[in-house]
């Protein structure tokens, strides 16, 4: 090990069902992931037809929705979907993304 590498701490081997376990904990978290993603993606799209902007401006709105509501990212997504579907949005997101809405993008 020369002077510029960091010492790595020995871990000790891992037994056959830690691993197991470990590596299914990582596919859910993958799983979850792409459920996450693509609920996103779908709310985009839910958000370039309705307030007729492109993908990076919808991906601004549903972000700042967000973040103004203080609600996680993925369940706003979930709430546009299903807004799609039913016409109905919780008020917190409605407000915050009318008000997103209402201001002029950043072209």
């Amino acid at each position: 090990m020369g002077p510029d590498r960091p010492a790595r701490a020995v871990q000790a081997p891992q037994t056959p069902d830690a691993t197991i376990d470990q590596l299914e904990a990582e596919v859910m978290q993958l799983r979850h992931a792409v459920e996450s993603h693509a609920v996103i993606d779908q709310a985009l799209g839910v958000i370039v037809t309705v307030a007729r902007v492109t993908p990076d401006e919808a991906w601004d709105i549903v972000r700042e929705t967000s973040m103004c509501t203080n609600i996680k990212l993925r369940r706003v997504a979930e709430s546009l979907v299903a807004w799609a579907r039913s016409g109905e949005l919780p008020t917190p997101i409605r407000d915050a993304l009318t008000a997103r809405l209402n201001r002029p993008l950043d072209r």
